[in-house]
């Protein structure tokens, strides 16, 4: 390592003012504090708040969260890839697949969002913002296994120039970059990111076992909700199970593992859970966010029980934690330092509303089932709201005491 930091600290010269490549002085030094910790302390004298963290390091804690869902999702794809097929395989060989239609989605996602980064550095000369680093990974999480490559590149520069660089570049922007992303494919490329596109079949669509059609919990739920007959979206699922001679299939526990089709990262509630407890102990994401999350959900599904109009309210409400994105939306998504609200009361009313919002609109909207993905940007809007409304309530308590 020393070898490498003689070789910059000879560079370095060049891309400080005055050198000849001063215009790309932040791009180098981007790479420097990636590689090695920035040599700049904050003043001896004076009050100061000193850390042992910087934004990088932040961001890279919330990457290694998400390295339980990637790994998971490299094998669930190919997991899910030999069950259509009706071929058992080894560990190596599935891992081998989903590795061959995963890898280069996180690749074409941190190629082109990077350009972007880089581009505007150059063009309004500030550092290389490091929130990327977890935005060029969540992109790829939230895509299905057969999103084409050029749609992900599109995506991606979409998201970074539309929801970011516009507001002004890292800690400005208002919506979830990495949800934009994923918004404007479903807007602009709908047969990409819905129907069939949960399970990669490879070239051989003909040798699909007969049953097997690649069907999420959610959608499954949502097909009781058009149906003319009555009945549960769990008998639906166990009859789905069966006919593809996976008994368990959507179970609850499978679901909780997350071996089921569905989106590269947000299949396994398990993984999620595991990133959240890294996010958590590390004081880096709000576990008010996420708990409130899975509260509004929980109550929002037991009031639909209640009123039970048709079979999909009538799913317990703890499968909702389950099924579909729910525990990676409140995880990784809800929990965005930049877009969440920010007052300790705010964050449990902000986090209460997209879980009770996602359920909403998977029972009443059965052409996206979803949910979480519009039920966090909603929020993202109204979070600077709930916090001037948190605020003025604490001045007019504070003021009416200080009166007192």
């Amino acid at each position: 390592m020393k070898f490498l930091r003689n070789i910059l600290d000879k560079q370095k010269p060049h891309f400080a003012k005055g050198g000849k490549f001063e215009k790309f002085h932040f791009l180098f030094e981007a790479g420097e504090t990636f590689m090695f910790v920035p040599n700049e302390v904050t003043p001896k004298k004076g009050a100061q708040i000193r850390d042992a963290i910087d934004l990088k390091r932040l961001m890279m804690t919330v990457v290694i969260a998400m390295i339980p869902c990637l790994l998971f999702g490299i094998w669930n794809v190919g997991h899910q890839h030999f069950i259509s097929l009706g071929q058992s395989a080894t560990l190596i060989e599935k891992l081998f697949i989903g590795s061959k239609q995963v890898l280069p989605i996180v690749l074409v996602s941190y190629v082109a969002g990077g350009l972007v980064e880089v581009v505007f550095s150059t063009i309004r000369r500030h550092p290389i913002n490091e929130g990327f680093l977890v935005t060029g990974m969540l992109i790829p999480l939230i895509m299905p296994p057969n999103i084409p490559l050029w749609q992900v590149a599109l995506a991606t520069i979409f998201a970074i120039v539309i929801a970011k660089e516009v507001f002004g570049g890292t800690g400005m922007n208002i919506l979830n970059v990495a949800l934009t992303a994923r918004v404007f494919l479903y807007f602009g490329f709908p047969s990409d990111i819905s129907g069939d596109v949960w399970t990669y079949y490879g070239d051989n669509r003909e040798e699909i076992v007969s049953g097997y059609s690649g069907a999420t919990p959610l959608s499954i739920g949502a097909e009781t909700v058009t149906k003319s007959e009555s009945n549960s979206v769990v008998n639906l699922m166990d009859g789905y199970s069966v006919s593809i001679n996976q008994p368990d299939f959507y179970s609850f526990n499978n679901m909780l593992i997350g071996s089921i089709p569905g989106s590269i990262g947000e299949t396994s509630a398990l993984m999620c859970l595991i990133g959240a407890i890294i996010l958590i102990f590390t004081g880096v994401a709000s576990w008010k966010i996420i708990v409130s999350v899975f509260a509004g959900a929980y109550f929002m599904g037991y009031i639909f029980n209640l009123i039970g109009a048709n079979e999909f309210m009538l799913i317990p409400p703890h499968y909702h934690f389950v099924m579909g994105g729910l525990a990676f939306g409140a995880v990784f998504m809800a929990t965005d330092p930049v877009s969440a609200a920010q007052t300790e009361t705010g964050k449990w009313i902000y986090g209460f509303m997209i879980g009770l919002l996602t359920v909403l609109i998977r029972i009443f909207n059965p052409a996206y089932p979803e949910g979480i993905m519009l039920a966090v940007l909603f929020m993202n809007v109204f979070a600077p709201l709930i916090d001037f409304y948190i605020v003025e309530a604490n001045k007019k308590r504070r003021l009416k005491r200080a009166t007192v």
